[in-house]
């Protein structure tokens, strides 16, 4: 959750810097969010492939639901379809059982 919230606040940061006509200041914290974001997926104790997968899949969901918390935009259906099939790839990727492989 760590991490989807500093991938999507500063990437949203910056959009607002570069979409929105906002400060640079703006950009330049959304960036140093991002930086942090960064660091974050070294603390997990799985293969970097696995997080990163699994984190994108994450984030499909918390930007649906940034987008309607944040920006008042309401998911229609195929934003929900889409996130649902992240959500089974999420669980695929990451639990899958795997034989003989170590972490």
């Amino acid at each position: 959750m760590i991490a989807g919230f500093l991938e999507i606040g500063g990437g949203y940061l910056v959009w607002l810097w570069l979409r929105n006509d906002f400060s640079w200041m703006l950009g330049a914290l959304g960036g140093f969010v991002l930086f942090f974001y960064g660091i974050v997926p070294t603390f997990q104790k799985t293969h970097f492939h696995r997080v990163y997968a699994a984190y994108g899949g994450v984030f499909i969901v918390m930007s649906v639901f940034w987008g309607w918390l944040i920006d008042g935009v309401m998911p229609d259906n195929y934003d929900v379809i889409g996130t649902i099939i992240a959500v089974i790839g999420i669980l695929i990727i990451f639990y899958y059982p795997r034989k003989g492989e170590k972490i």
